[in-house]
């Protein structure tokens, strides 16, 4: 889906090998705030992604809320200006290799398995893998996948170009992902479940300025239909129970997301919801064990919180490493 093609000059760097001071896993936002913290104060630092660095910023199509950018920013653009910022100060990125465990074993060492069979040592380390996009579990959501049904509008929303389109979902990411849509489509349908929509005001207004938008609310989505690709939505009247079936070319689902946290949770506490407890300092309840960023509880999913995560644990390791040295 998402293809964050990266330049010569910010290919991922080969790991050097040996005992690092922070391994942080997840190059999001978060993680790479922490990764210029820490290695810019002189500590060795390797950050393991699974993807390609960014994360869910990366996808954005246009950031207007993070300060210092009075125009707005692509998620993209800002995200590579992190990477470039934490490799300056000397931070070693591997992508697209996947942690499938974390091991402590004493204090200031710390194993991470990978599923590529790597395995890193750290004296702490730093999970920032935030969260993926929730799945409806309907009818024709797998099976239309990539032919129809997409999770991201910045990476699929040419593809739509004068054509139709039904957006699941009328928070702020469904709102925000839907403008980016309303550039290429022909028309846009957003069905919310609630009968009401959560979403900023700003978006809101934005998106019922356009006369290509259709607002559906308090209906949920039964089925995904189509032959070779999406041809339709069949959405319920909660209140009526009234079904329709909307003609649609594409599907692009915005109903929550999940955390990234099933590699950890034998090790820290977490919400019913599987989001990782962490205190003031962004510590677990395993020492040398941070969580930031959106992976945490009771985070609203903001950017800027998650870089003032990143900032925060950072310090504390640093306190951590000195303690460990002396």
């Amino acid at each position: 889906m998402f293809d964050f093609t990266l330049t010569e000059e910010s290919s991922a760097t080969a790991p050097s090998g040996g005992l690092y001071d922070v391994i942080i896993i997840g190059g999001g936002p978060a993680g790479m705030t922490t990764a210029i913290y820490a290695s810019r104060d002189g500590m060795k630092v390797l950050v393991l992604e699974r993807e390609s660095t960014g994360g869910l910023a990366a996808t954005t199509e246009r950031i207007e809320n993070y300060p210092g950018f009075p125009d707005g920013v692509s998620g993209m653009e800002l995200m590579e200006r992190f990477r470039k910022q934490a490799e300056r100060f000397g931070s070693e990125i591997v992508e697209f290799d996947e942690v499938a465990s974390v091991e402590p074993v004493e204090k200031g060492l710390i194993k991470v398995h990978t599923a590529e069979g790597h395995v890193y040592e750290g004296k702490t380390v730093v999970v920032s893998t935030g969260s993926r996009p929730k799945k409806l579990g309907i009818p024709g959501e797998d099976e239309f996948y990539g032919r129809g049904v997409s999770y991201c509008a910045t990476c699929d929303g040419p593809f739509f170009k004068n054509k139709n389109v039904v957006i699941v979902g009328a928070g702020n990411s469904g709102l925000q992902e839907g403008l980016q849509v309303l550039e290429y489509a022909k028309s846009v349908t957003f069905i919310e479940f609630l009968p009401y929509t959560r979403a900023e005001q700003i978006l809101q207004d934005r998106v019922k300025a356009s006369p290509k938008t259709t607002l559906l609310f308090n209906h949920r989505v039964a089925a995904i239909q189509g032959q070779q690709t999406v041809t339709g939505v069949v959405a319920v009247d909660r209140e009526s129970g009234e079904e329709k079936l909307i003609p649609t070319d594409g599907v692009f689902i915005y109903v929550g997301y999940s955390p990234i946290s099933q590699f950890v949770t034998d090790l820290v506490e977490t919400n019913r919801w599987g989001y990782i407890v962490s205190d003031a300092r962004m510590r677990t309840k395993t020492l040398g064990l941070y969580a930031v960023g959106d992976v945490r509880a009771d985070n609203p999913a903001q950017l800027t919180v998650s870089v003032g995560n990143g900032t925060i644990a950072a310090l504390d390791i640093r306190d951590f490493i000195r303690e460990l040295n002396s």
